[in-house]
């Protein structure tokens, strides 16, 4: 009787006349053979089982199994849902991060309840209304903190130099700011740094162009790198600051008619001629890519930096009963030449994995200057700058938090330090680093320790061991005694990892954009090309 039920609700509930015959079969039988197997579990499995953990195991191995944006949320979920969507949640406003067996803050929001407590990046999460959060996840933590805006609780700290603290704290409506920091760099050039595109994201940019044209900007920076994206007509609101009403910018296609839509920009622009570049990297995802894809192709903007993600799948909201609902991709997107930009092609998967569009499949076509561009790898840059990724004893002191803990040290013992653009690691300051690290674990293997290991095994096997035994111990040697000057030979990325984590302890977010200006290379070629109006303009006009 169960399982009839459960068919019967299913196939009720799927709205079944809107498929094919040959669908309705198709369906009607695996949602019986589906009943009868949860029948079974539920019926014979040895343990006890739970109906709710069941049921949303096998949604989640469905929805998986189309592509990682279409996604189910409970009942439980929708303020995740809602923060993902709008950029707002009830809280504290800071970000946090584990360190060894504790939670601690990471970087407090300007003007937000973390800050106004005073807390700062470093201090340790020891309980919060008397309940020890040790050993709790950074998820556990954040459920303590979120809240009814309005409702006040007791956090117990510990900071470095001071002890444990007690500071009471009273949730706030948080909203995420999407334009985090704007500013003039190298004189005359304005500099917008966009993190998301939640409602109001377009106001944000319009009002920074606005503001950064008073203060003397004769040129802009859009800076989009490490921007996953969001709300497609907020995407088309940021193009229109710079771009003439009435412009296709995107085109969406789906399954069904209503899915088929074009976005117009629909306002009076801010700025159609001053000169622009937008900066975006292997993270700049969807809108992100709706935006610096539609300036490329209208030759609003010269694109600099990395190819972009290859996004080019429209998510729709649907609501569900018993007020679950689910993300679901509905539709791709065009940019105004026409071109696709996704770059995984999830309809035609090997394996269960998603591969890249083949460069068979890929097409060629042309902006409104009739410059060349390549639809199916995302976007790609006008100018390719190349960045060397960190050196692994970098990854290993990131990984161990130890340019962390330093940071964390120095601020204890620095009650103040010189602006963001002004601060440099001296030599004795990076001296007290690696003394920092005298008594600390942070062991790592390079990829030459790791052929050379390669090569003792391989040459065992072949019985040459005995007779290579003698160089392979010198090699060993020579390596061990160059890993040892690591710390050294890579001093100058350590450093900029230094710098970045000491003075977010004092500026917080503006702060960390302000300290990366002078070791950021995408930026420089950006300044470099907007000073020269003659490779500007012919980047544009092919």
């Amino acid at each position: 009787m169960l399982k009839k039920y459960i068919v019967i609700l299913l196939v009720s509930s799927l709205g079944l006349f809107a498929f094919k015959a040959d669908d309705y079969f198709e369906i009607s039988k695996n949602l019986d053979i589906f009943a009868s197997v949860y029948k079974e579990v539920n019926t014979s499995y040895v343990d006890q089982v739970k109906p709710g953990q069941l049921i949303r195991a096998a949604i989640d191995g469905m929805l998986k199994s189309l592509d990682p944006y279409t996604n189910f949320y409970s009942e439980a979920q929708a303020e995740d849902y809602r923060y993902e969507v709008t950029g707002t949640y009830a809280g504290i406003g800071s970000t946090i991060r584990v360190v060894d067996d504790f939670v601690v803050i990471e970087s407090p929001y300007d003007d937000y309840p973390a800050h106004k407590a005073g807390l700062i990046p470093g201090d340790r999460i020891m309980a919060i209304d008397g309940e020890d959060m040790k050993g709790k996840s950074s998820k556990e933590v954040t459920e303590y903190l979120k809240g009814n805006a309005g409702t006040s609780f007791m956090m117990t700290i510990f900071r470095q130099g001071e002890g444990e603290l007690e500071k009471k704290i009273t949730r706030e409506q948080i909203k995420i700011k999407n334009v985090p920091y704007f500013g003039i760099v190298n004189d005359n050039v304005g500099y917008i740094k966009l993190t998301g595109f939640t409602p109001n994201a377009g106001n944000e940019v319009k009002d920074a162009v606005i503001e950064l044209k008073s203060k003397g900007a004769t040129s802009f920076v859009l800076d989009l790198r490490n921007n996953g994206g969001g709300l497609l007509h907020e995407a088309i609101n940021i193009v229109n600051v710079f771009v003439k009403r009435g412009e296709t910018i995107v085109t969406t296609k789906g399954k069904f008619k209503e899915d088929n839509k074009s976005y117009k920009t629909l306002n009076s622009s801010i700025d159609t001629e001053t000169p622009l570049v937008v900066l975006i990297n292997e993270n700049s995802a969807s809108a992100s890519e709706i935006v610096s894809g539609g300036l490329q192709d209208i030759d609003r903007a010269v694109l600099i930096g990395r190819n972009s993600f290859g996004k080019g799948l429209v998510q729709t909201t649907k609501p569900l009963t018993y007020n679950t609902q689910m993300k679901i991709t509905t539709a791709k997107y065009y940019i105004p030449s026409g071109r696709l930009i996704q770059r995984l092609d999830y309809g035609n998967k090997v394996d269960g994995q998603a591969s890249e569009v083949a460069d068979s499949a890929k097409h060629v076509f042309k902006t409104k200057n009739g410059r060349e561009v390549i639809d199916g790898e995302g976007i790609q840059p006008d100018i390719l700058v190349e960045i060397d990724k960190y050196s692994k004893v970098a990854q290993s002191l990131l990984r161990n938090n130890l340019i962390f803990k330093f940071a964390t040290d120095f601020r204890s013992k620095n009650e103040t330090v010189v602006e963001a653009t002004e601060f440099d690691v001296s030599e004795e300051l990076y001296q007290n680093f690696i003394d920092f690290l005298q008594d600390k674990e942070y062991e790592y293997t390079t990829s030459t320790e790791t052929v050379l290991s390669k090569l003792v095994a391989q040459s065992k096997d072949d019985k040459y061991y005995d007779l290579l035994k003698d160089e392979l111990d010198k090699l060993e040697s020579e390596l061990n005694a160059t890993k040892g000057a690591d710390l050294t030979n890579n001093k100058d990325e350590i450093k900029e990892l230094i710098e970045y984590e000491i003075i977010k302890r004092y500026y917080f977010e503006k702060g960390k954009v302000e300290v990366s200006f002078d070791d950021d290379i995408d930026l420089d070629k950006a300044i470099s090309v907007l000073n020269s109006s003659s490779e500007y303009n012919k980047i544009l006009t092919n």
